[in-house]
């Protein structure tokens, strides 16, 4: 069997965990509002419509701030839509997803989910088809207390006191040809700039997130990121990564290592925006929201499922319903690590997406909410990842590529809370031959009192969770484990994500 041997440094913190790393996003696509979070007629809806099931299933899932309405969504969206009585809301197009959008559930409606869910609202601003009126409008309509035509109108619409958003996306995807509205990082930056400094002038304490690019392999990453930067370096607190994963032609080795394109980017990202930085010679520093990252099987999507026809615009339509396997919970447990490897520096993120679509939760109209198998890593992580991330070093094998090269068979982070005196490990499996002995010492810690692994993993790397068979996988507790006072060894299968939990005795 192969071996491997980790190390961790809890004296040398790399930065502390901020929650807003766990949050989620829901988007007016397909089902993740209509059918997904809000199903009037559903045996466990309440009283305002909303699945009381999904409710707990989110709750559960342990997500933090949620991005909303979009996505590709928000830059043909008028948010005067989704606002005032219900019936009188008018029904629009949707040219992203070429569907029909009810404006049923609106602004309102969603923040009245969220206290029930407990999360905190991240919401963007369409500065595709609109610009930085609108976004002012909004931004009132949303924040002010009283006094205005915009502040009475929100509570005439039954909300007296603002919603009092703190966290705003300037537009989505702005560097993609597929958006409305697109446009070259120049015109961007100049936009984004101008918005964020009306929006200051409202409330200079607002966060806001500019557009980076919406893919590593955008042909004008790097140079977008730069350019906008140059524009709205002082302006803004946040510049957005997001980036999709897929298996592709059967490469199973390469898919388990895609976080190996995810820590590059990362890296390069911050790279530009210091290099910014240092050009301004600015006393800021922008951090990165990377508010959409998942697994999505977009090639299923472009050649399957992408509605046509100048006639044909369905409302709430079955879009991007990935039923996910152990093999993409994998690779979404180590994308998490990932982003804890640098928690000095990317503070918010966003898995796209909650509900139904590219989802850790499913729902059937009339029936059951169950878990995906990515539901697991995220609700562990969410869970257990407190404190700070500290430097971890692995000694392990590598294995070779077609993508990415030669790379680690594990990956790992650990995380520590003074506080409480845990030490959480995550570590992931790439190999899919065979499994590997992990050890590691545990005497830098001092006495500790429990250890203890949780491990998905099956036979199958394609087993997955589906309405027929919703427990077909899930977390099991690591019998291999081993522990003899100074000393973990452990066992991880091939094709697995573990999570090691060790607990410091009292005064120790």
């Amino acid at each position: 069997m192969a071996t491997a041997r980790l190390t961790f440094d809890t004296a040398n913190p790399i930065g502390k965990i901020n929650r807003r790393l766990f949050g989620s996003f829901i988007e007016h696509l397909g089902r993740a509002v209509y059918d997904g979070i809000y199903e009037p007629t559903h045996p466990t809806a309440d009283a305002r419509g909303f699945r009381t099931d999904v409710q707990e299933l989110v709750r559960e899932l342990g997500v933090s701030a949620i991005r909303y309405p979009g996505g590709n969504f928000v830059s043909g969206f008028q948010w005067e839509d989704s606002v005032g009585p219900q019936a009188e809301r008018p029904a629009r197009l949707d040219l992203a997803w070429h569907s029909t959008e009810s404006n049923e559930v609106g602004l309102h409606e969603f923040s009245d989910w969220l206290e029930t869910t407990g999360n905190e609202l991240m919401l963007a601003v369409n500065l595709g088809t609109r610009g930085t009126l609108e976004a002012l409008q909004l931004l009132e309509y949303t924040n002010l207390t009283t006094g205005t035509a915009l502040a009475k109108k929100r509570a005439e619409n039954g909300r007296t006191s603002p919603f009092n958003v703190r966290m705003w996306c300037l537009g989505n995807e702005m560097d993609g040809p597929w958006q409305l509205g697109h446009r070259s990082a120049d015109d961007y930056g100049k936009l984004a700039s101008q918005t964020a400094k009306a929006m200051r002038a409202f409330d200079p304490s607002l966060e806001l997130v500019v557009c980076g690019s919406s893919s590593r392999h955008m042909p004008t990453f790097g140079e977008w990121e730069r350019v906008v930067l140059t524009h709205a370096y002082d302006d803004v607190d946040y510049i957005s990564c997001h980036a999709y994963y897929e298996e592709r032609n059967g490469d199973l080795g390469s898919f388990l290592a895609s976080a190996v394109d995810m820590d590059a980017f990362i890296e390069q990202v911050v790279s530009t925006i210091d290099h910014v930085k240092a050009v301004k010679g600015s006393n800021h520093t922008v951090n990165i929201s990377f508010d959409e990252w998942n697994v999505w099987y977009n090639d299923r999507f472009e050649q399957v499922d992408k509605i046509t026809g100048a006639d044909n615009w369905p409302t709430a339509p079955r879009l991007l319903e990935d039923t996910y396997t152990v093999a993409d919970a994998v690779v979404v447990g180590n994308l998490l690590i990932s982003l804890l490897r640098r928690a000095d520096r990317v503070t918010s993120a966003s898995l796209a997406q909650l509900v139904n679509v590219i989802a850790p939760i499913m729902t059937e109209p009339g029936g059951i909410a169950w878990r995906q198998t990515t539901f697991f890593p995220f609700a562990l992580t969410s869970a257990l990842a407190k404190g700070d991330v500290v430097q971890t070093q692995l000694q392990c094998d590598d294995y070779a590529t077609k993508t990415y090269g030669t790379v680690p068979v594990l990956d790992a982070v650990t995380t520590h809370d003074k506080e409480s005196g845990q030490t959480t490990i995550f570590v992931v499996n790439r190999s899919v031959s065979g499994p590997v002995q992990m050890n590691f010492d545990t005497v830098s810690l001092g006495q500790v009192s429990e250890a203890t692994a949780q491990t998905l993993s099956d036979d199958d790397a394609y087993a997955s969770n589906t309405m027929a068979d919703p427990y077909r996988v899930g977390m099991a507790s690591n019998g291999s484990l081993t522990f003899n006072g100074e000393q973990i060894n452990i066992e991880l299968p091939p094709v697995s994500w573990t999570v090691i939990t060790l607990t410091v005795a009292p005064n120790a």
